[in-house]
């Protein structure tokens, strides 16, 4: 395992994780089961085959969600809904939203996937205003 391991949790700080390991990939989905997941165009999530997830804190607090005849699943904060890794140890994989992560990692996304099923209001937004905060 790596020596820098990467720290994440969820919004109200409940759930606290560590990922020892690497990632593999890094992909940017736009199937409509990931949009209903994050509630925004696409999910961000970070994927691994040999990295190890350890639960520091708040394990009670989590409650995993498995869409029934799919391998989709989604794990989360029961008290305040964030996001948080999913073990899938049936196909050897840890999926990571990469919004979870406390520490700072240098990976790029390596594609949008799933773009045939992409929302149709999400398309040239790199054209819309840029706002440093909120807007007034």
């Amino acid at each position: 395992m790596d020596n820098n391991p990467t720290w994440g949790q969820c919004l109200c700080g409940a759930v606290k994780f560590r990922i020892s390991g690497e990632f593999e990939s890094f992909f940017l989905c736009h199937c409509s089961r990931c949009r209903k997941d994050s509630g925004s165009a696409h999910s961000a999530n970070l994927f691994s085959s040999s990295a190890e997830l350890i639960w520091v804190s708040g394990e009670a607090n989590i409650k995993t969600f498995h869409l029934p005849g799919s391998r989709h699943m989604k794990s989360f904060c029961s008290d305040c809904g964030s996001a948080l890794p999913v073990s899938q140890p049936e196909i050897g994989l840890i999926v990571v939203p990469a919004g979870s992560l406390d520490s700072q990692f240098h990976m790029r996304p390596n594609a949008h996937i799933c773009c045939s099923s992409r929302a149709n209001w999400d398309n040239d937004l790199a054209s819309i205003e840029r706002i440093n905060g909120f807007p007034r």
